[in-house]
């Protein structure tokens, strides 16, 4: 009894080496323990020792198998007896008390009895040299779970670490994108001067990817003197996203028109051109410094961009003048793109005709020629390569001078005559445009690209009295009459975009009769009418906007008043002479896409009239700023205010208002389309450049 109490204490005494012992503490831990517990603490017992059957022992103790028997024996009496004392203490004692006991005892007895099997192990070896469990003991096994334990640690640890530092090489090394500001800003400048139209172009100046609005002012000096006040004329150019005016610049005189876009080789940012009716001035379209500027007389249209004439790699300019005295005389300049300086000396022509100045525009010819096209009522055409001769009275030195298209050479009046009669009819010409996407809306750019595309295209003519108007496209190939579509009066220039799906450029525009006004798209293919509606007259004559959207197809923005639907029975009533007719109060601007032809989204309403209007692209958002140049009218009689306004179409979008139309606004097709699909569809509606 003492050496097992010895043995379970850890006491001095005897050591406990052989297999088999009866330990009476792990008896009594083992009505509380589990199974595992119980076959652990039986394994010696149970042959697995140094003398089991696994292993070959040495002679001497299989010889003293019998003594080890009869000291089993006296050892098992002893253990019981050990037992039952350990019963009566554990009894006297509380029950947490007699568990910590049993488990103190347990794991003392446990670590001991591994101890034990463990040098046993060591020193018992067979025959062959091996150990008697072929390495498959308890701390093999341990070991073995412990490194299966490390394996699955190692996968759970190294995942979550490549994904913690891939996300904080996303959160700290990569920059977030700023949310940019939708462009909705407001600012009044100058004197509005009636309803005509001021100069008004887009670029982008200040690298922030929106283009920037520069527009022609006119205030009125703030003198206190007896003397009476006098008018300043100055260029702007304000930021489209801030509304802030980045530059400005003084003129002597109005600026009736502003182009962007031309790049000088020496000069990498972009060129602006201020024109007046004497003075053609380039300016630095950041700054606003002066550059270079040429004094003229009698400016009468826009710059028109030219291939290079003179090897220089810069493209070059052209302008036409027309004298007061003499309606006829129209006059064509050569000004160098690179110096501003001008070529040579004006080129007169004597034109017959009358009414509305048409271009000059370029047009290339499908051999690669150059003519320009131009006209008092009618369309002329002369080949660049005369007028350059005549100017300079040198032969040209650049290929695109000296190629000559014989179709065209063919359609000269005589031999003598440098002029090639385009269009002659008995209604004058109103407005000249190429079939492109975008022309003429207020972009009024001088880069290369736009360019090259406007004079390849076709080429659309509008021409009418007060009570007809004609649309015919010519073919650009061979000047053939492609269709002719006929209508009221026209009053602005028609709007190029894709209704249908044909890939072919269609036409909006607006023609007003009697109070009313009616808005129409013609195939640009056919000449047939895809879509009509009428409204209450707006009396304002505004040219329509075309956007491209990510459909494929356009979206049109215009302005007007109340839609008359074609259900209701309106008496188109005209006014009595010499009494005007009433002006509506309220303008709405209107957006249709071709997607919903029997509904229009109303974007804003206004009591301002608009006199021009462009539409600015935002390329990050797929975005749109709708901007107006307005007359606002101010209290106590004084004059009109100039209002200019940016509106993203996107936000405009998102608080319209659904407007639908007659079920005749479309011919051929009626449907009534469900609102909430309506609605799905202008809220995700995107855009992007023509």
């Amino acid at each position: 009894m003492a050496a097992a109490l010895s043995r379970a204490l850890k006491l001095p005494g005897k050591k406990g080496s052989e297999l088999g012992e009866y330990d009476p503490l792990t008896q009594a831990a083992s009505e509380d323990e589990s199974e595992e517990d119980d076959l652990v603490l039986n394994y010696p017992r149970n042959g697995l020792g140094r003398d089991g059957c696994l292993g070959a022992a040495s002679s001497k103790l299989r010889g003293g198998r019998s003594r080890r028997l009869d000291e089993e024996q006296d050892d098992d009496e002893d253990e019981e007896e050990e037992q039952e004392e350990w019963r009566e203490r554990l009894h006297g004692k509380p029950r947490h008390d007699r568990d910590d006991m049993m488990g103190t005892q347990y794991w003392s007895q446990r670590d001991s009895g591994r101890d034990r099997r463990a040098g046993e192990e060591r020193r018992g070896s067979g025959p062959l040299g091996g150990t008697v469990l072929g390495g498959h003991g308890p701390d093999a096994e341990e070991k073995a779970a412990r490194r299966r334990n490390m394996v699955r640690s190692a996968f759970f640890l190294v995942p979550l670490v490549c994904a913690t530092l891939v996300v904080l090489f996303c959160a700290f090394l990569i920059p977030c994108q700023k949310k940019e500001p939708k462009p909705q800003w407001e600012r009044a400048l100058g004197d509005a001067g009636g309803v005509t139209p001021p100069a008004l172009a887009l670029w982008d100046v200040d690298g922030d990817s929106v283009e920037d609005v520069f527009l022609s002012v006119a205030e009125w000096t703030n003198d206190t003197h007896m003397t009476p006040r006098s008018k300043v004329y100055s260029a702007v150019a304000l930021s489209a996203v801030t509304g802030q005016v980045l530059w400005k610049k003084f003129m002597s005189e109005s600026v009736m028109s502003i182009q962007c876009g031309l790049q000088y080789s020496s000069q990498p940012l972009p060129v602006c051109l201020l024109i007046s009716k004497s003075v053609i001035m380039a300016v630095n379209g950041t700054t606003g410094k002066n550059l270079s500027s040429v004094q003229l007389k009698n400016i009468e249209s826009q710059a028109v961009l030219l291939p290079d004439l003179q090897g220089d790699s810069v493209p070059d300019l052209l302008i036409a003048t027309l004298p007061a005295n003499e309606a006829l005389d129209l006059s064509l300049t050569l000004i160098s793109g690179l110096t501003g300086a001008q070529l040579g000396r004006p080129v007169p022509f004597n034109l017959t005709g009358q009414g509305k100045l048409i271009g000059p525009l370029l047009h290339q010819t499908q051999k690669g020629a150059y003519y320009i096209l131009f006209g008092l009522g009618n369309v002329e055409a002369v080949s660049l390569r005369d007028v350059y001769i005549r100017a300079t009275d040198r032969i040209p030195v650049t290929q695109a001078l000296r190629i000559k298209d014989p179709k065209w050479e063919e359609l000269r009046k005589n031999n003598s005559s440098k002029l090639i009669d385009i269009y002659r009819g008995s209604e004058h010409v109103e407005f000249m445009l190429p079939l492109v996407a975008g022309f003429g809306d207020n972009h009024n750019s001088l880069d290369t690209v736009s360019n090259l595309n406007s004079s390849r295209s076709d080429w659309i003519l509008v021409s009418g009295s007060s009570k007809v108007s004609v649309l015919t496209v010519l073919r650009q190939r061979d000047m053939r009459k492609r269709w002719i579509f006929n209508s009221g009066p026209i009053h602005s220039q028609p709007a190029p975009g894709h209704f249908n799906d044909d890939g072919i450029l269609d036409l909006f525009f607006q023609h007003s009769a009697n109070g009313v006004m009616e808005a129409q798209v013609v195939d640009g293919a056919k000449g047939d009418l895809l879509w009509s509606a009428e409204f209450v007259c707006p009396r304002l004559v505004l040219q329509t906007s075309t956007i491209s959207t990510y459909t494929g197809q356009s979206a049109f923005l215009f302005w007007a008043s109340e839609p008359i639907s074609a259900q209701k029975n309106v008496t188109k009533t005209t006014a009595p002479p010499g009494v005007a007719a009433p002006e509506p109060l309220i303008r709405k601007l209107f957006l249709l896409h071709p997607t919903y032809p029997t509904i229009l989204l109303e974007l804003t309403s206004t009591t301002d009239t608009a006199v021009t209007s462009a539409v600015s692209y935002q390329e990050n958002q797929k975005d749109a700023s709708y901007i107006t140049v307005s007359s606002r009218p101010t209290p106590d009689s004084q004059p009109s205010t100039r209002i200019v306004k940016s509106m993203s179409l996107k936000a405009a979008i998102a608080k319209g208002t659904i407007v639908l139309l007659g079920e005749n606004s479309q011919p051929g097709k009626a449907n009534k389309p469900d609102v909430f699909e309506v609605n799905k569809f202008f809220r995700r509606l995107s855009f992007k450049r023509q």
